[in-house]
């Protein structure tokens, strides 16, 4: 009897394995790591998602086993959404490509959880963006499309995408529009049109550019002519017979060898005869 009471001795340490088992089990369920740039939204059997407590932050956290946690990425991202076809104002299909930056907040990323999920992406920010690319561009021609309002159509599109997703809790950052795709057809239209506007552009500079000139060379000839009517009215005889007996008097003080005939010439002027 007692050999067979042996045999069925049981160590004592035995029993703390499935112990400690479901300790790490416990463990593991009760604890979550969260990355960097990331958030996690609790969500309890008791009172679902936990929207009036902070997010759960980076790093290690303990949470009851019981519940579960959902991770969002609060950084900023980008959506590319490439050639949306759209109307302009005229009917035409146009294609356009655009950037769309945007990032779920710290703050209300619970309810972004709550209300919209984590696919938010599709079921949000795609729709939102293309309603607000379609109702801009519907609003311009081709040809401002393609040229003068590009800048413009970026910022509305911005505003019109910001109004839909704001109440949604998603922070749109910027949108931008990377491209715009015209059929050729209307495209060579359009450089055509655009080339010849430049044409006349650069014909008019040079039109203005020529009377300008003109309008110069005849400021500058009536500035000369006046000036001449002032000085021929100002030479009387008298100032001429004072400025030749100067210059004579200046003359004849050259070292060459000369005659001075004084009151030889007309009017009275002296005349220089010299080199003999």
């Amino acid at each position: 009897m007692a050999r067979q009471q042996q045999q069925f001795n049981i160590p004592k340490g035995m029993f703390l394995i499935p112990v400690i088992f479901v300790l790490i089990i416990l463990v593991s369920k009760s604890t979550v790591t969260i990355g960097s740039g990331e958030r996690g939204v609790l969500y309890t059997l008791t009172s679902g998602v936990q929207t009036d407590t902070e997010p759960l932050d980076e790093g290690f956290n303990f949470v009851a086993p019981w519940n579960k946690v959902f991770k969002y990425n609060v950084r900023q991202q980008e959506l590319f959404e490439e050639k949306m076809s759209v109307l302009s104002s005229n009917g035409l299909e146009i294609k356009l490509d655009a950037s769309v930056l945007y990032q779920a907040t710290t703050k209300t990323v619970a309810l972004l959880h709550q209300t919209r999920g984590e696919q938010y992406e599709d079921d949000v920010i795609i729709p939102a963006i293309r309603s607000a690319t379609r109702s801009v561009v519907g609003r311009y021609t081709p040809e401002q499309l393609y040229s003068t309002k590009r800048d413009a159509i970026q910022t509305e599109i911005f505003e019109e995408t910001k109004k839909i997703l704001e109440p949604q809790y998603i922070q749109l950052n910027s949108v931008l529009v990377r491209d715009v795709t015209l059929p050729n057809t209307i495209k060579d239209a359009i450089e055509r049109k655009l080339k010849q506007e430049q044409e006349s552009l650069e014909y008019e500079f040079r039109l203005v550019t020529a009377q300008k000139e003109a309008e110069k060379q005849i400021i500058e000839a009536k500035g000369k002519a006046d000036a001449n009517k002032l000085l021929s009215a100002s030479l009387t005889d008298k100032i001429l017979q004072d400025k030749g007996i100067e210059a004579t008097l200046k003359l004849s003080e050259s070292p060459n060898s000369k005659v001075v005939l004084i009151g030889a010439g007309k009017s009275g002027m002296p005349i220089i005869l010299g080199n003999q």
